[in-house]
């Protein structure tokens, strides 16, 4: 069964009124998506000893999270783009704040379990479709990069939060309330929508789906991320992490073959074809990796210092700060000085922050072994970051934008849980291979050696991620077709 090509009808000319409080409502939706995929680490005790998980099982609540996140990721995208961008947020929304309400109200381990996976699903139609409806409702040019700008600075906030907002409620009115905490935002969202959204998909003459390609990419994706979410745990070269990596890499090769015999793809591999999307998505992994694996150590080092949760979600603000000031500043500087250059500086500035970290030390302190760390590498990836998702849908037309944003919200996704995985194993091998030749040390010795290892293996990462920027394309250029947006429903209410 085969997707006809879209047939395209103008919509009204003009900028839609609303687009700014429409960008308000998305932005509200992604801080809630990005909240609940950290947020739950700092409540990882609570809910162990109340629901009565095992050690084995209680990284399960992330997992399980992560794992429907970034295997749907595309499938999301694209059905945005088929079957209506408001009416899939909407879904998306829906879907998330029920799970949401579930996991609030989880009786056991099962339950909550099964809950985090709904919710993950609902995050990952949510989530590419909000992007997609910014980069269509906003014109490609000084508008949109501000409404990115504005979107990537939201992740620098979310990484702080989840320390601000996770450590009180955990200890207040108890780990339930992270979760409970979505359903106003959710209900608004959804009463809000249907006034601050246009409703747009693309015009078909006839719909059909083909299950076979939506189950090998989403199966492929799933089994990637199972990979390198267990990796820290088994091991790379364990018969557990090797299996699913080469059955991802068997579905992927089975996608590509399905979809380059389709008449109408359900991804265009073309599109992939594009050297500033496929430079912006590589770009995207190596950010996710280091924007994650980065503050992610610095949480542990913190126990070395004797900090609470509450106290180092407070020294960690300047983190968020400068994440939120260079991807604000970062949108401006791309149409004045080109991708390459910005991302070239954000990288440069995340390794440098990460080389600052490596000079940790048992007796250390915030000043300076933290704070000008954090300040560079914040800095650096809000640069980084608002440039990769200005380049990844630069030039993309506008029935391809949801495909586009699930692309570059999957490139990060993959990123996120890479950047764990790397820096777990190699602080843990560090820690081991110091203590193997040095017995007798100190235990706070043996660790901050491996955390020391891992911010090296970090300015590594941002290094290769500084050769690819320079080789992303110099100032943005449209493509050399745009076919004209399809709407149908532009500023309709049902």
């Amino acid at each position: 069964m085969e997707w006809p090509a879209p047939v395209a009808r103008l919509a009204p000319a003009g900028l839609d009124p609303r687009r700014w409080w429409a960008l308000a409502l998305l932005c509200g939706a992604f801080f809630m998506v990005l909240l609940d995929g950290t947020i739950t680490i700092v409540a990882l005790p609570s809910i162990g000893a109340d629901l009565g998980f095992s050690k084995q099982d209680l990284p399960w609540v992330l997992s399980a999270y992560a794992l429907t996140f970034g295997g749907l990721l595309l499938l999301g995208g694209r059905a945005a783009d088929l079957l209506g961008r408001r009416r899939v947020f909407m879904a998306g929304v829906l879907v998330f704040t029920a799970a949401s309400l579930v996991c609030g109200l989880a009786w056991s381990p099962a339950a909550l379990l099964a809950a985090r996976v709904v919710q993950g699903a609902g995050a990952a139609i949510m989530t590419p479709t909000a992007l997609s409806i910014i980069s269509t409702t906003f014109p490609e040019g000084s508008e949109r990069n501000k409404a990115l700008g504005i979107w990537g600075g939201l992740g620098g906030i979310g990484a702080a939060a989840r320390w601000l907002i996770g450590g009180p409620l955990v200890d207040g009115p108890g780990w339930r309330w992270i979760f409970f905490i979505n359903i106003p935002i959710g209900l608004a969202a959804l009463a809000l929508s249907p006034l601050l959204l246009r409703e747009s998909r693309g015009s078909l003459t006839r719909r059909s789906y083909d299950p076979a390609r939506a189950l090998t990419i989403s199966g492929a994706l799933v089994l990637l991320v199972y990979a390198v979410v267990k990796a820290p745990d088994v091991g790379w070269g364990d018969v557990r992490t090797i299996l699913p990596l080469a059955g991802s890499a068997l579905l992927l090769a089975a996608f590509a073959l399905i979809e380059s015999r389709h008449r109408a793809p359900l991804v265009p591999l073309r599109i992939l074809r594009s050297r500033t999307l496929a430079g912006a998505n590589a770009e995207t992994v190596l950010i996710g990796i280091v924007a994650v694996g980065m503050p992610f150590v610095p949480t542990l080092y913190a126990q070395v210092l004797g900090y609470s949760p509450v106290k180092f979600g407070v020294s960690s603000v300047v983190l968020a700060v400068a994440v939120t000031v260079a991807a604000i500043a970062g949108q401006a500087a791309v149409l004045k000085v080109g991708f390459r250059s910005v991302a070239a500086t954000g990288m440069a500035l995340m390794g440098a922050g990460s080389l600052v970290l490596t000079q940790v030390s048992v007796h250390g302190s915030y000043f300076p072994d933290i704070f000008f760390g954090l300040l560079l590498c914040g800095l650096g990836i809000g640069l980084a970051f608002v440039t990769a998702t200005v380049a990844a849908l630069a030039g993309v037309t506008g029935y391809e934008s949801g495909l586009a944003s699930g692309i570059s919200n999957t490139a990060l996704q993959i990123g996120t849980a890479l950047g764990v995985a790397i820096v777990s194993t190699v602080a843990v091998s560090r820690s081991a291979a110091y203590l193997a030749a040095n017995k007798g040390t100190s235990p706070l010795v043996v660790l901050t050696e491996g955390y020391q290892s891992a911010f090296v293996a970090c300015a590594v990462l941002a290094g290769i991620g500084l050769a690819l920027a320079l080789l992303l394309p110099g100032r943005p250029r449209k493509a050399a077709y745009k076919l004209p947006e399809p709407i149908l429903e532009t500023g309709a209410r049902d």
